[in-house]
């Protein structure tokens, strides 16, 4: 199916649901080579990237990544990416690929291009490059056993948004980022594009190993209470709305030196006007578009992600509500083919995650 300019799997020949089932179970292997994938350079790469995120990027240790916001003047957020303070002599930068042509626009006026962005013409030292590799996600409860196996390094001493350069199954080279959008252990192995191929047949060759697409990899997000970008947030929500102020360095918020700072923090003080929320439900799976009802049967809000969980056997689905409507627990209405269906807010995620934290 077309995907931000990409063609890209909806599912395999096991479809979707044993897919989604497989990737809970076992693993299996997205290949999301659509991301956005950026290197910064020089010495003042750490204060470019925090004039444009919320993040507090100077307090991650070498190797250590974080899932940052990119905001816009009026608090909105413009993306939602992965930044890794490498122990090499760089931050890598995992963005949306629908964001991408923004985002990459965004950084050039801000830090580097040419002529001079507002950074460089300042005097700054900023390099930024576009990578071509690819992005390969292994997700499941048996990665670290079926990657252990064409490692060197021990996967044991690899924690939950850190990442090493190494080779993976005698590919030099990667950088292996133990994270990933499903909630299960996972990795993301940007490879460079050349042997990408041959590493993913490496990884399909491990009979536990499944492909997986689309599908799958969004129904598992939404278990795991994860945001799609363009769905459930976007530059019209803003990180308080989106319960995302987690995302917001200390630091960050003293000194509100981050784009839509004012606003944001002005929200946090006197309580969003509404909140995203997850939502089960009984009746038709609901879908994006979907409209909530109070009690009295009055629009409360939308529904931003919906669909039938596999691994639940029920109505999931998130969205944004009246904050008065917000406490986990409380009965709503969604109404769906013009039929009115119970739905209650509920806290997410709403599967477990199982991210690995060495000891």
């Amino acid at each position: 199916v077309p995907f931000a300019g990409w063609s890209l799997p909806l599912h395999y020949e096991q479809g979707h649901l044993q897919s989604h089932l497989h990737t809970r179970r076992r693993c299996s292997l997205f290949d999301v080579s659509h991301m956005l994938q950026t290197r910064v350079y020089g010495r003042d790469r750490i204060k470019f990237i925090e004039s444009l995120v919320v993040g507090d990027i100077a307090e991650l240790k070498p190797g250590q990544g974080t899932l940052t916001l990119l905001t816009n003047e009026k608090g909105g957020i413009v993306d939602d990416l992965i930044v890794t303070n490498t122990s090499e002599d760089h931050l890598y930068v995992v963005s949306n690929a629908g964001c991408a042509d923004k985002d990459l626009a965004i950084m050039r006026v801000r830090g580097c291009s040419s002529p001079a962005g507002e950074l460089q013409a300042a005097g700054s030292d900023i390099h930024l490059e576009v990578s071509d590799n690819a992005l390969l996600a292994l997700q499941g409860p048996s990665m670290a056993q079926v990657l252990q196996a064409g490692l060197s390094d021990d996967l044991g001493k690899l924690s939950f948004m850190n990442s090493i350069t190494t080779t993976v199954f005698s590919v030099p080279g990667c950088r292996v980022t133990r994270c990933g959008y499903t909630g299960e252990d996972g990795v993301e192995i940007s490879v460079p594009a050349g042997r990408a191929v041959e590493l993913a047949e490496q990884l399909l060759g491990v009979p536990e190993v499944w492909p997986a697409g689309l599908a799958a990899r969004d129904s598992l997000r939404l278990e795991a209470g994860l945001c799609l970008y363009g769905n459930d947030i976007d530059e019209t929500t803003t990180p308080a709305e989106a319960g995302l102020m987690w995302t917001l360095g200390k630091r960050r918020r003293v000194a509100m030196d981050f784009p839509g700072a004012a606003i944001i923090m002005a929200q946090v003080k006197q309580k969003p006007k509404r909140k995203r929320v997850g939502l089960t439900s009984v009746g038709p799976p609901i879908r994006p578009h979907t409209a909530i009802l109070g009690p009295e049967g009055t629009p409360v809000g939308t529904v931003t992600s919906g669909c039938p969980s596999p691994s639940l056997g029920k109505n999931i689905a998130m969205g944004y509500v009246e904050t008065a409507h917000s406490r986990a627990g409380t009965t709503l209405t969604v109404e769906v083919r013009k039929k009115q269906h119970p739905a209650f807010v509920t806290k997410m995620p709403f599967v477990p995650t199982q991210y690995y934290m060495a000891k």
